[in-house]
């Protein structure tokens, strides 16, 4: 069955309602506000109840970097948490929001596989509670404000030339990337250059994922840089006064969506930004809320542990006031094969020598989070493909690195089949965590980004564009050079070529452009060919998608 198959067969009378998930969290019946009978979001009030709670132990849940052979790192939390609640664990999933560009494009869903699902899968991988259009809607209204304000006079003396704020739309449309806008006259506003980026890169994305509450949110909006004056000055949120009417337009997406596994572990899914443009973690009130509510909180972060993993020990750690308990680092026999040089089409037969090769990526996975200090777990996600001897040298080659193993089944067998993981998850849990953050706050920006360069991806060093450079000497000028790095690299690689598999060294990274996100706290770094808004493949999703006359969707994954 494929996963919409297995998904529509529990929606059809085994799900709880959402109300029955809520109670059995400790939440009241008026601290919910239903999206039907199975989503629910959960109130403010309910937030500020819980906030003198203590919070539970957080795991990590972070992988090798991502092949065309899959990884499932999603399906792994999704069983962790259900193996977990097997083992009497009051154990709650924290998640990002699907994005709809990688739903009709290429990557697929954001909840899990198999018998190891958050559900209703269809609702959650489309509209959900329309957090993402009120985010789009957020960015857009932003930016219409922007250009009004240029044609009604220009009070603040934006130069046209330099407005960074750019358009959004939560669909992958290479399209958009670069347009003119204001043709036609001058009751069309003022001509210039402009473009889109993917919603889930949008700064106002980062921030709703970063922000503690509402205040919270409506500070970092006003701190948004969105252009310059024609003699250099940022212009913010706040200085076109427009403030309260984003935040208002982000009052309920602000709330954490609360849904079920298969298996009816209560998850949160709230926030998606991407983790090779974004920083890759959902939101801070998601987690947080699921660290007050449970015993044990289960979180991802984007893509492999380069990407998302550093930004959430180095971006989201220090906001969210905790850090990870243990780190559970994904891995599969097909995607260490693929490292090693196998093809896509021969990865199910076979091959010790090709995963010995390929154990380079995932061992420098292993080695940079433990630089962080915190208790390490790989989880081999298992395939039908695996053989016992492929297996067995996973499981040694971990052990000689001196990080804990376990293979899982949970995509076949649900929570039943992470049990070994949970085991060694509970045992991770109870090591001492002595977290060491990766780069001093204070550093200078040079010294933060050849530390990531250096001691993450295995590079030499940098060099700045042209483009790049310009960029430094404004951040200089403005005391914004010792914010946090939020890379924006591809995923495939540790370096930024995304052929250059496995584990490849001494090369050096093209800075492109650095982007100030005062608002979300962080300075993008743009690196190679990265883009802020995808494009589709040649047979996107989309083709599969299909809906019948009773409105049951198929082809969704």
């Amino acid at each position: 069955m494929s996963d919409i198959e297995i998904a529509q067969a529990n929606e059809a009378g085994e799900m709880q309602p959402i109300t029955t998930i809520a109670t059995d969290l400790g939440l009241n019946a008026d601290e919910i506000e239903q999206y039907g009978p199975y989503k629910a979001k959960i109130t403010a009030a309910a937030q500020k109840r819980i906030a003198d709670k203590p919070l539970g132990k957080l795991v990590l849940m972070t992988a090798i970097n991502p092949t065309p052979a899959g990884e499932g790192k999603s399906t792994m939390s999704v069983g962790l948490g259900d193996a977990l609640r097997r083992r009497g664990k009051k154990t709650v999933i924290a998640l990002r929001e699907p994005s709809l560009g990688p739903v009709m494009g290429m990557k697929g869903g954001a909840t899990g596989g198999g018998y190891a699902q958050v559900v209703p899968m269809e609702d959650i991988n489309l509209h959900f509670t329309g957090d993402m259009h009120a985010l789009t809607c957020a960015v857009d209204t932003l930016a219409a404000l922007i250009d009004n304000h240029v044609q009604q006079g220009n009070q603040l003396n934006i130069d046209p030339r330099r407005i960074s704020w750019k358009r959004g739309l939560d669909i992958n449309d290479r399209a958009l990337r670069n347009v003119v806008i204001g043709l036609g006259g001058p009751y069309q506003g003022i001509p210039r250059e402009d473009g889109f980026d993917i919603t889930v890169a949008s700064e106002l994305m980062a921030v709703l994922c970063l922000a503690s509450d509402l205040h919270d949110l409506k500070q970092r909006i006003g701190h948004i840089v969105v252009a310059f004056t024609y003699d250099r000055k940022p212009v913010t949120v706040d200085d076109l006064g427009v403030t309260g009417a984003i935040t208002v337009l982000l009052r309920d997406a602000a709330k954490p969506n609360l849904v079920q596994t298969l298996e009816h572990t209560p998850t949160l899914i709230h926030g998606g930004p991407f983790a090779n443009i974004a920083h890759g973690c959902n939101s801070v009130i998601a987690t947080r809320t699921a660290l007050r509510l449970g015993d044990i909180a289960i979180t991802e972060a984007g893509f492999g542990a380069d990407l998302g993993a550093e930004k959430f020990m180095d971006i989201k750690s220090p906001v969210l006031g905790k850090t990870p308990d243990a780190v559970v680092i994904v891995a599969t026999v097909r995607a260490l094969k693929y490292n090693g040089g196998v093809s896509l089409k021969e990865l199910g037969g076979e091959n010790l020598d090709a995963i010995r090769s390929g154990f380079a990526n995932l061992q420098r996975h292993i080695r940079n989070m433990k630089r962080y200090g915190v208790p390490i777990v790989v989880g081999v996600n298992g395939f039908v493909s695996d053989t016992p001897a492929e297996i067995a040298l996973i499981k040694q080659l971990c052990q000689d690195e001196g990080a804990a193993v376990a293979y899982a089944t949970v995509w076949a067998d649900g929570g039943a089949g992470g049990l070994e993981l949970a085991d060694a998850v509970l045992a991770a849990l109870q090591q001492p965590s002595d977290f060491q953050p990766l780069y001093a706050a204070d550093s200078s920006f040079t010294d933060k980004l050849n530390t990531l360069i250096q001691q993450v991806y295995g590079g030499a060093g940098f060099e700045l564009s042209h483009q790049a450079s310009i960029n430094l000497k404004t951040i200089k000028k403005n005391g914004w050079d010792k914010l946090p790095l939020c890379i924006a690299k591809t995923q495939y690689s540790f370096s930024d070529d995304p052929k250059k598999l496995g584990a490849p060294s001494d090369f050096t990274i093209t800075v492109s452009e650095i982007v100030p996100k005062l608002g979300a706290g962080f300075l993008v770094v743009k690196t190679g060919a990265i883009l802020t808004m995808p494009g589709l493949p040649k047979q996107p999703a989309a083709l599969n998608i299909d809906i019948d006359d009773d409105g049951r969707i198929s082809g969704l994954f």
